[in-house]
């Protein structure tokens, strides 16, 4: 075992995530009341990290999700197909007019001192359908699967969607994979669940079966319902707030053996300081801090995840797979849209100290 958990040398599938997803409108720098264009971006936190290693990490990945059979479920199947993505279905029909729908995300990039402003229509949304037994786990993970992961974005989504996690989660387990959870603590979404004490509920039967988790000391208070730290931090890039709150996070979570986030100062919408802590097994790891000339901040948490996961499913030193998650999360800050444009090859020259000189 290296870093507390079991991993499995092989499988069909190196990574397989279950979650919702979106179709991102980008209208740039312009705020919507003013837009008359938008880009559109393909999106899902979880699918964001299966897309990453795939087409960035050159893993095996899939995710199991909804899909409406209309022409904005094709365009995001196309992306899914692009990024190199196995897709596992759960198809539905759409009437013509109210859905179900892919959900839409709407998000300016801001510029300067004017923040990015994101907001949703998720009304009707087809992922927030699903339920146990949508998905033959066995039949996924047939062919034997390293790592499987989810997020709270998609737990909350409605009361069925918690409980596919977790019988994906059972089922990833008995299949041998490591099980992440990124806890992604959105209030607005829990709100309309039924509030924090339902959130609190709900994501502590889903963490009882997770590996690695990934948040902030803010997703940590709020997910899990664990009292804020007494350390203070000196600054958002400080980790010792998020240090300080790790023997609580394993005393309600004993079989969780890493725990790990992104650091970020923003200066102005496009410019951040960047870094990334992970507790593994006890000791706790920081990444270089860096300055970053944000072209996007969407996926930039998602660009840590991935390029994390795939340190850990590669066998590098701990360290060295926090600066793989920070190396590659700072890159993505670099890219339109929500998912990876870079190349493993830039990643690791990054993370090993490379410049951003010309390269002929």
């Amino acid at each position: 075992m290296k870093y507390g958990l079991n991993l499995r040398p092989d499988g069909a599938l190196d990574f397989v995530s279950l979650g919702a997803l979106v179709h991102r409108l980008d209208p740039g720098i312009i705020p919507f009341r003013k837009a008359a264009s938008c880009q559109i971006h393909v999106s899902g936190g979880e699918f964001n990290v299966a897309a990453n290693l795939s087409d960035c990490f050159r893993l095996k990945t899939g995710v199991a999700t909804a899909m409406v059979d209309y022409p904005i479920g094709d365009l995001i199947a196309e992306r899914v197909r692009a990024m190199g993505v196995r897709p596992f279905y759960k198809h539905f029909k759409h009437d013509g007019v109210h859905g179900p729908n892919m959900a839409t995300v709407y998000s300016d990039r801001g510029q300067g001192i004017r923040a990015p402003v994101v907001f949703y229509n998720r009304c009707n949304e087809a992922a927030a359908q699903l339920k146990p037994g949508d998905f033959n786990w066995l039949e996924i993970f047939a062919g034997g699967v390293r790592w499987f992961h989810s997020g709270g974005i998609f737990a909350a989504l409605s009361p069925s969607t918690s409980e596919v996690i977790i019988e994906g989660m059972k089922a990833a387990k008995e299949a041998g994979a490591v099980i992440s959870f990124d806890l992604n603590y959105r209030a607005k979404l829990w709100n309309i669940l039924g509030g924090h004490g339902q959130a609190v509920g709900v994501l502590d039967r889903i963490v009882k079966h997770v590996d690695v988790l990934v948040g902030n000391e803010e997703d940590l208070q709020m997910g899990l319902g664990i009292p804020g730290p007494e350390v203070v931090a000196k600054s958002k890039l400080d980790p010792s707030a998020f240090i300080a709150m790790m023997d609580n996070v394993v005393k309600k979570h004993p079989q969780v053996k890493i725990v790990a986030t992104t650091l970020r100062e923003v200066h102005s919408t496009n410019r951040h300081s960047w870094s990334a802590v992970a507790w593994i097994e006890g000791k706790t790891h920081v990444a270089p801090t860096c300055e970053l000339d944000v072209l996007d901040r969407v996926g930039g948490g998602d660009g840590f995840a991935s390029g994390f996961f795939y340190g850990l499913l590669t066998g590098e030193e701990p360290a060295e797979a926090v600066k793989l998650g920070w190396a590659h999360g700072a890159l993505i800050t670099t890219f339109p849209g929500d998912t990876t444009m870079a190349s493993v090859e830039q990643v690791r020259a990054f993370a090993k100290g490379g410049s951003a000189r010309i390269q002929r």
